[in-house]
């Protein structure tokens, strides 16, 4: 396994470049600030398949004029042959539910190992449609469904069918045909584990690379289908949409709390993520030069960062104020711009100075768009192998101090003060995902998740202090004999301390704490934009917008869709 401190030193010499501290990096609230950038987990799927030019038909086509039925794509990849299966079936109005609980859906769908018979489909088919109802097998890795958007689908059909193209002004409101609510792998339904697909197909290796495959080929077909069904409907007139108009459409994902627990469950793989954007940034800040051409070129992106903002719908005024905000930081950053800069880090020191979180992390997207020859290398170490070692010769001194400076964070939040441990975390069994309770649910406060990472870490670190200062040259071993419940903390303090980033410094037990930081961080790995929270605790949002058409794979490509603009009509 490669390291980190490898990748550092094997590419720049011993010396590592200077990384933004984890004291300023994993505050929650920046997290929240996240935007997508060229290491996206969709930016670098996308540009894989253009790469390697995988190929992609269809080998089972069987729709009505309605566009009901099954489509199976062919996928043939460097490393092995999958299929994509489609299920699309009537739903009406009354059983249209958007909810994790649905039963029924427009489309349902999974991705699946090798080439697939009759046989297989209709054993799909009838496990498929049923989505957690339903059991696959080993075969199948990724199991996703979708329902059409209300504001667009049937509008769209009906103007390809009368010979026009949709009004931008439409898509700039809703920019997809179709909405996802939920898209499982590793393991769930009987699929094949994390373990498997990494291991035995290399094609899909790095995180998510099945699940945003599966939203790729979704994207594709919701195009495929509205045409499908305008021609039928009106042939004599139809009309196909423009390129550019389908590269505008992307699709609709809904994320609610059941993403959030991930980045604390996983801060190994967190770390994973964050150091190498970390690292693209450190990278371009040492090493990328400073010229009239890349002056225009940061401009121009700064540009089309307020513009896409600008095109943003939403509803929500916390997401709206933020809005305004990056609208406001990109003035202030072109203004600066203008004035001449010499040097990345005299730019992105001006950013820390005046502008918001989101627009300084705004910043940095467009500086890694600027540098591929820097940054995309790294989106080859976006995995990790996520063991906690518990090392039991420690000796309990170097416990505590490590404590002491690595999570002096944790050390510093009054668990004591009022509302700091109000809010719990648990996983609904009627909704079927993670909620947040008050602990004045005794009950429900019993099906709390271990998410209080923060105060785990204050609560081991005050019986340490106290076993310390009667066994002052005990092991961590001895320590855990006398207080065994502490070993999952004990295990994370550790095994965290060989990694820069990883754990989120917040208080997540906090009456005032705001999950929707959790799911916008998150999110913005997979590459999502157009953020628009619903609630607190959920959040709409565009996924592959301004992608590049899966029928364009083996012309020339140019990886440019970052922060994509309503095409011109």
């Amino acid at each position: 396994m490669t390291t980190n401190a490898a990748i550092h030193s094997s590419l720049w010499g011993e010396n590592s470049l200077p990384l933004r501290p984890a004291s300023q990096v994993m505050k929650l609230e920046r997290l929240g600030a996240y935007h997508q950038s060229r290491l996206s987990f969709m930016r670098t799927l996308v540009r894989r398949i253009f790469r390697e030019r995988w190929k992609i038909e269809p080998s089972v086509f069987n729709l009505d004029d309605d566009g009901y039925g099954t489509v199976v794509y062919e996928v043939q990849a460097p490393h092995g042959l999958f299929s994509f299966v489609l299920f699309s079936d009537y739903l009406s109005p009354d059983e249209r539910n958007d909810r994790v609980i649905a039963t029924k859906w427009d489309l349902t769908m999974a991705l699946v190992e090798g080439k697939v018979d009759q046989a297989y489909i209709e054993q799909l088919r009838e496990n498929v449609p049923k989505q957690e109802a339903g059991r696959v097998d080993a075969r199948v890795f990724v199991l996703s469904r979708a329902n059409r958007s209300a504001r667009n689908f049937d509008y769209v059909v009906n103007q390809l069918a009368a010979g026009e193209q949709p009004d931008v002004a439409k898509i700039v409101e809703v920019g997809y045909l179709y909405r996802t609510t939920a898209v499982y792998g590793s393991g769930k339904l009987g699929m094949a584990d994390w373990e498997k697909v990494r291991e035995k197909h290399k094609d899909f290796a790095r995180p998510f690379a099945g699940e945003m495959f599966v939203c790729l080929m979704l994207r594709n077909f919701s195009l495929l289908q509205v045409e499908h069904i305008a021609r039928h409907k009106k042939p004599d007139t139809f009309n196909p949409m423009k390129p550019e108009i389908k590269r505008y459409f992307g699709i609709g994902n809904s994320t609610g709390l059941g993403m959030a627990p991930y980045l604390v469950n996983h801060p190994l793989l967190i770390n994973q993520w964050i150091e190498m954007r970390e690292l693209a940034l450190a990278r371009v800040r040492a090493l990328g030069s400073v010229n009239d051409q890349v002056r225009e070129t940061i401009s121009q992106l700064i540009d089309r960062s307020a513009q896409h903002t600008l095109e943003t719908q939403t509803e929500d005024e916390w997401q709206t104020n933020n809005n305004k905000a990056v609208i406001e930081d990109m003035a202030c950053l072109k203004s600066r711009i203008e004035g001449g800069f010499d040097s990345w880090n005299e730019l992105v020191e001006y950013s820390e100075q005046h502008c918001s979180l989101q627009g300084q992390e705004m910043l940095v997207s467009c500086m890694l768009e600027i540098y591929p020859e820097l940054v995309d290398e790294l989106e080859d170490f976006h995995s990790a192998e996520e063991f906690l070692d518990l090392d039991p010769l420690m000796p309990a001194g170097q416990l505590r101090d490590i404590i002491e400076k690595r999570y002096d964070w944790a050390l510093a939040i009054d668990f004591d003060a009022e509302g700091a441990r109000e809010t719990y975390w648990y996983r609904s069994e009627e909704k079927m995902e993670p909620r947040l309770g008050s602990v004045a649910d005794i009950e429900g406060k019993k099906k709390q998740m271990a998410l209080g990472v923060g105060y785990a870490v204050r609560k081991c670190y005050n019986q340490l202090i106290d076993y310390i200062a009667q066994n002052p040259d005990d092991t961590t071993a001895r320590f855990m004999v006398s207080h065994p419940k502490l070993r999952g903390i004990v295990r994370r303090i550790q095994g965290m301390n060989r990694c820069v980033y990883g754990d989120i410094q917040a208080n997540l037990l906090d009456r005032e704490v705001l999950p929707m930081h959790l799911l916008r961080a998150k999110l913005a790995f997979f590459g999502v934009s157009k953020f628009d929270p619903r609630s607190r605790l959920w959040v709409r949002n565009t996924m592959f917008q301004g992608a590049p058409l899966l029928e364009e794979i083996g012309q020339s490509f140019n990886d440019d869709w970052f922060m994509p603009l309503a095409p011109e009509q």
